[in-house]
């Protein structure tokens, strides 16, 4: 059974001292302090230890066949979006070189990676023109994307038309939580991480939804991450919202948030049967695609295995161990045989 993996994420190995070049000490760069092993560094300050794993593509292949994976979808590490960037043109190199290095990377493997770009989300025009080269020139499936773009929330009518150009290019677009909401409020614990995340997915879907982007972009293929974060658990809360108080929730789309269950994918990264079980009952299989978080310690370690651990029909886990992502990414499956 194909089994493709959504939600992956990779970083160049050597990486220009961006913080350097632009002034900025938020800029990541990697000290190689141990063979295969790095610290992401912002300046000075400790960001994440990682391993080759991160960067080189044989050592994920080696760990796709240990755990039965044919295909992983490959993402930039959030931090390494740069959104707060003011010289989108800065942003926009920092772009192309991380996108460049993906397109490299499944150049080499095609049936076993699929590419999906960064965009400098702050300057709108930009990112299309980026948008484009990866579609049109890299051979990229689609974008991800933040939860937010600094002020802006994903109905800020200056992004509209960069999710109008995704529609066009038939770009699938990956949208994951980063620079989480509260977390000053947060420093202990690994709150953001735990809290945070799914809130800003939540506040991802709800804006969408509101802001009418999936009612003016019917076309528009949309995945959030880490199944959908708190979304999926407070719906009945926020269609009743809808209901009760249209005067504060329904000011721009006024249907009901319900009926765009189907309008979206979620991958299966939810680390719990019921909750599965629960997506399953809410989304349906066809809106639902398996994805890891790999290589990163909040993700699924064995991808796949909370789906192969439940009782379902195999129709049902074909669908979420590839059939879905086929969808979104707009590929068949003839690709990887």
């Amino acid at each position: 059974m194909l089994k493709i993996d959504i939600h992956t994420h990779i970083i160049p190995e050597h990486l220009p001292k961006w913080s350097e070049k632009f002034f900025d000490s938020r800029y990541i760069h990697l000290d190689h302090h141990c063979p295969g092993c790095a610290r992401m560094m912002q300046g000075d300050k400790f960001f994440r230890e990682i391993e080759s794993n991160c960067w080189d593509a044989d050592v994920r292949l080696k760990d796709c066949d240990d755990h039965g994976v044919n295909v992983q979808v490959l993402s930039a590490i959030p931090v390494m979006f740069h959104y707060w960037e003011k010289n989108a043109t800065y942003a926009l190199e920092t772009s192309r070189f991380q996108n460049d290095f993906i397109a490299e990377v499944v150049s080499r493997n095609p049936k076993r990676f699929i590419g999906l770009g960064t965009v400098p989300l702050q300057d709108p025009q930009l990112s299309i023109q980026e948008m484009q080269r990866c579609m049109q020139e890299l051979g990229m499936a689609g974008i991800e994307i933040g939860s937010h773009v600094n002020d802006w929330n994903l109905n800020a009518e200056e992004l509209f038309p960069f999710f109008e150009a995704a529609e066009k290019l038939n770009a699938a677009i990956f949208v994951h939580p980063w620079d989480m909401m509260g977390k000053d409020k947060m420093n202990k614990y690994w709150l953001p991480w735990l809290v945070g995340m799914p809130a800003e997915s939540s506040l991802a879907i709800c804006s969408m939804i509101f802001g009418g982007i999936f009612e003016r972009l019917p076309k528009l293929k949309v995945a959030f991450a880490h199944g959908g974060g708190s979304f999926p658990s407070t719906i009945g809360r926020i269609e009743h919202g809808f209901n009760v108080r249209p005067d504060l929730v329904a000011i721009d789309n006024k249907i009901n948030p319900r009926q765009y269950l189907n309008k979206f994918y979620l991958d299966t990264l939810v680390h719990d049967p019921l909750m599965l079980n629960y997506l399953l009952e809410l989304c349906g299989p066809n809106q639902l695609a398996l994805g890891s978080d790999y290589p990163f310690p909040l993700g699924e370690h064995h991808p796949g295995k909370l789906i192969e651990s439940m009782t379902l029909d195999n129709t049902v886990i074909e669908r979420l161990m590839s059939g879905t992502a086929l969808d979104w990414l707009s590929l068949e499956k003839s690709m990887f045989e």
